[in-house]
């Protein structure tokens, strides 16, 4: 059996964690300059929807320094106490956000129902208007830096500090409709119903954050693509005559693999190394941040109790793939 990490692992993993703390510095300061914005716009318009806009920046404020702290722990490389390193931070830090989002949701959706009948219109539209509209350019700006960073840093913290900010463009479009519906056009409940929608849209992305994490922290499989790719990348090694017990997952930026590959029962031990470190060669030129475990066993034997790992992998995939594509 053995174990390996991709040459340069840490130091990947440092410049990963440098450019996760920039990006949620950046969150954090975008944050903390809408909410004073925003701050000022609620008092002058006495706007429910724009209550709201500011409820939620002023969660993705801690829910920004939150991720910071947590990109921070999960850029630190594996210790004698976390010996796969500390990535589910990420993962920890996306609940938190995900719980500060939905009791906000319930609170904007409440606010409004009892706004409802009130007789009350926003009054100095035009502070939440402009308000509203710098918010979308300075989001946009944003979530162009954040898109950037996920791609080559892959951090669940970052992409569920992104979902609050890619949110907030239609929120605050929402915002200018309400106010230019209520206060210009007079349309009563306008403000009040926006709010409403508000509140759901929230919650709706607090529920698609959630389960993200919650895969995470779970261990679920990598997705049946994924998993597709790294056996045909196994695959072509002339040197294996198979492949199963295939288990894969992912912690924050890091990605884990473990099998069992079947060798020729009449090779050495040395060979058998030998085998096994090119296979590793291989699997890491396709996927340069995988944390491989091998286990090496003669053709046809199984050592696991595991169902799914009593036939090849190619074939539990195939089986997995008919199963969703019939759900």
């Amino acid at each position: 059996m053995t174990q390996s990490a991709p040459a340069g692992h840490d130091a990947h993993l440092a410049t990963t964690g440098a450019l996760n703390r920039r990006a949620a510095i950046a969150s954090v300061s975008v944050a903390l300059i809408l909410a004073l914005l925003k701050s000022y716009a609620v008092w002058r318009t006495g706007s429910i929807a724009m209550l709201g806009s500011l409820a939620d920046t002023g969660l993705d404020l801690v829910a920004s320094l939150v991720t910071l702290v947590a990109v921070r722990i999960a850029a630190q490389p594996a210790d004698s106490q976390h010996r796969f390193g500390h990535g589910k931070a990420e993962g920890l830090a996306a609940l938190f956000q995900v719980s500060l989002i939905s009791v906000a949701a319930l609170g904007i959706i409440v606010r409004s129902v009892q706004r409802f009948g009130g007789g009350n219109a926003p009054a100095a539209a035009e502070y939440g208007i402009g308000v509203s509209l710098f918010a979308i350019l300075v989001t946009l700006a944003l979530l162009s830096y954040q898109a950037r960073v996920i791609r080559l840093t892959g951090s669940v913290a970052i992409n569920a500090d992104s979902l609050h900010y890619r949110s907030d463009l239609a929120l605050n479009a929402s915002v200018i409709a309400a106010l230019l519906l209520e206060s210009w056009l007079h349309l009563r409940g306008a403000d009040a119903l926006f709010g409403i929608v508000i509140g759901v849209w929230l919650a709706l992305g607090a529920w698609r954050a959630a389960t993200h994490a919650i895969d995470q922290l779970m261990d679920r499989e990598w997705p049946l693509e994924k998993r597709a790719r790294f056996l045909a990348a196994a695959a072509g090694h002339p040197g294996i005559k198979g492949l199963h017990d295939l288990r894969t997952r992912s912690s924050g930026a890091r990605d884990f693999a473990q099998f069992h590959i079947w060798v020729d029962p009449a090779m050495t031990v040395a060979q058998a190394h030998d085998v096994m470190e090119a296979l590793e060669t291989r699997l890491h030129a396709a996927f340069p941040e995988v944390e491989l475990l091998i286990h090496t066993d003669p053709e046809g034997q199984v050592d696991s109790d595991d169902p799914l790992a009593e036939r090849d992998a190619h074939a539990v995939l195939a089986d997995l793939k008919a199963a969703q594509e019939s759900e």
